[in-house]
């Protein structure tokens, strides 16, 4: 038995989208602090980080929301426009790199490291997830407030065939929780029926502006969060 309403369908008393959006720093794929990560860093005064160091800098490369660090006026101009242009973004995370006692040398190669789609490791469901959706014929976007291309960490998956859309904000021009990044993926995934998946209430709950539901992740390592995007689904049957 199912009915309609209100932009869901209810299916044995479990309700329904016809399409799913998701974030993807903290949702999809983690950057995560393993030994590549801090390897030989150290300080501007030549102390090498220790453990709890290098996980607060990770945390401050990868928080979504909020600014951890003090700018000047120009950085601080860079970090409010981060994820709209891509020299925007290098000068604000190196400002944060700097801010936060690294060397030069080093901060500089912890920003290549974590704009490399290559150094971000996927949740263990991601795969299991995409293919699970694509098969149903439900389509699939990925809304990220970003400055990076990542499509190749899907692509050497073979995972990017699953995906309608990437709405990346630096090329469309705007960044969650703006509706305007909310509604050109609807757009292209064709349906206002949708589900928002993301780890931050703030952005990407944004979504819910635009009539979209809403399901909260935790940006955990990978290793402690096994079945999350599939426990976020698992109410809507779409898995």
């Amino acid at each position: 038995m199912c009915e309609s309403g209100h932009g869901t369908t209810r299916y044995a008393g479990r309700v329904t989208v016809e399409a799913v959006l998701f974030d993807f720093s903290g949702t999809l794929f983690r950057l995560e602090d393993d030994e590549s990560w801090a390897a030989d860093l150290i300080t501007a005064d030549g102390r090498p980080l220790d453990a709890e160091e290098s996980a607060e800098i990770l945390r401050r490369m990868t928080t979504p929301v909020g600014q951890a660090v003090t700018f000047d006026e120009r950085a601080q101009y860079a970090w409010d426009h981060r994820d709209l242009d891509p020299a925007l973004h290098r000068h604000a995370y190196l400002a944060v790199l700097r801010k936060s006692g690294l060397a030069d040398a080093q901060a500089e190669r912890l920003y290549a490291r974590s704009v490399d789609p290559a150094g971000w490791t996927p949740y263990p469901d991601t795969g299991k997830v995409l293919e699970g959706l694509a098969a149903q014929g439900i389509p699939i976007a990925v809304v990220s407030n970003i400055a990076f291309d990542f499509r190749p960490a899907f692509a050497a998956r073979g995972w990017d065939r699953h995906i309608t859309a990437f709405a990346l904000s630096y090329e469309i021009g705007t960044v969650k929780p703006d509706p305007g990044i909310f509604e050109w993926a609807l757009e292209r995934v064709g349906t206002r029926n949708a589900l928002m998946v993301g780890d931050s209430e703030h952005a990407d709950g944004g979504a819910t502006a635009v009539g979209c539901r809403f399901a909260l992740v935790d940006p955990a390592p990978t290793l402690e969060r096994r079945t999350g995007l599939i426990d976020a689904l698992s109410p809507y049957g779409l898995l």
